[in-house]
């Protein structure tokens, strides 16, 4: 916990997804929320295959999806939102033929069956 997940489509190439994962980790370690920096969890995801909307015209997205032991603020997960928000638009550069829709949603993990074990160091 947590678990970040970004969904990006292939029509994005300057984006560097080990590089935003980074700077996502980084963000989430910044607010200041989670007591270990090892507990942060991002994957990244390119999509081949996606559709937005029905137009004709070049689109994409970059979707961040971050889950979280239930129990935060709505202010907290606002915070947190607008923050990952802040991390993916400075993912430049963006190529100026594709309209680029970023956006970040915070789910909540329900705590009482959520399990988790560390093995190793």
């Amino acid at each position: 916990m947590p678990h970040l997940h970004m969904e990006y489509t292939a029509n994005l190439p300057g984006l560097k997804a080990d590089v935003a994962l980074l700077r996502l980790n980084n963000a989430l370690v910044a607010s200041g929320q989670f007591s270990a920096e090892h507990d942060i969890k991002g994957r990244a995801v390119k999509l081949e295959t996606f559709r937005v909307g029905t137009g004709m015209g070049e689109r994409g997205f970059v979707h961040v999806k971050l889950a979280l032991l239930s129990g935060r603020s709505p202010e907290i997960k606002k915070q947190l939102a607008e923050s990952l928000l802040e991390v993916i638009k400075g993912l430049e550069p963006w190529p100026a033929e594709v309209s680029v829709q970023l956006c970040v949603e915070i789910l909540d993990i329900d705590r009482e069956p959520y399990a988790k074990a560390l093995i190793g160091q």
